[in-house]
């Protein structure tokens, strides 16, 4: 029976793309035909992704890098640039969890790290990729974003406020370029999924309780298969 590949051609970059749902949406995105870039920190994970990727008959990518050390995010762009002229799909899943804790308790480090990689990580991808966005014919971006973001929930604010200046930053983001360009920007809310993150928040949970991360993952390529208008927002429940 033939696989289909209604991406076949087409390029991705997804971070945090070594574990939970970043690598379950690797991992479909390559099922679909794409050619798959892999950012994420552990180098390990990374090469196990690659070789379910592979096995599976589709093609990445590896690019080991903390997306929030100095020159990290524009020796990504130019290794990148340098081999291929588009990015068609570019999907925010890296995201950094500080302790649970009253806003007069955060601690600093912890915040910065958060800020760091869930705001100006953000912003600084968009930057150095949108030329390339811009080049595809039908561009789509996907930000992973969390219900404590639009919902302030106590001691989730160290979190929470990451999130919601993400949100801001690609829902002005898709306004900015939905009258110059073909590209498309949906924010997705995960819902409750079976993940790293999720156990660090709720570590008396049974994970089997909630969803898989592949769940997610199946949604969103449909969402990139589908003509949804830009800046659309949704919640994957299971």
């Amino acid at each position: 029976m033939a696989t289909s590949t209604p991406f076949s051609g087409r390029l991705a970059l997804v971070t945090g793309a070594s574990k939970g749902i970043g690598a379950a949406t690797a991992k479909a995105l390559g099922a679909a035909g794409a050619h798959v870039v892999l950012v994420g920190r552990d180098v390990k994970a990374l090469e196990d992704v690659e070789d379910a990727i592979h096995a599976a008959g589709g093609s990445s990518t590896i690019a080991p890098l903390d997306l929030t050390e100095p020159d990290s995010i524009a020796r990504l762009a130019n290794a990148i640039a340098g081999r291929w002229d588009k990015l068609d799909y570019l999907v925010f899943s890296a995201a950094y969890l500080p302790t649970l804790t009253p806003v007069t308790q955060i601690e600093p480090p912890q915040f910065n790290r958060a800020l760091n990689l869930n705001v100006v990580a953000t912003q600084a991808l968009l930057s150095v990729f949108d030329p390339m966005l811009k080049r595809a014919d039908a561009a789509r971006v996907i930000g992973l974003t969390s219900s404590v973001g639009a919902g302030p929930r106590a001691y989730w604010s160290a979190y929470g406020s990451t999130k919601a200046a993400f949100d801001n930053i690609l829902s002005c983001y898709a306004q900015e370029v939905e009258k110059i360009s073909n590209i498309r920007v949906v924010i997705v809310d995960p819902g409750a999924t079976r993940t790293e993150m999720r156990a660090k928040a709720y570590p008396g949970e049974d994970p089997a309780t909630v969803k898989p991360p592949e769940e997610v993952a199946d949604r969103l390529v449909s969402l990139l298969q589908s003509d949804f208008p830009t800046g659309h927002r949704e919640r994957v429940d299971g």
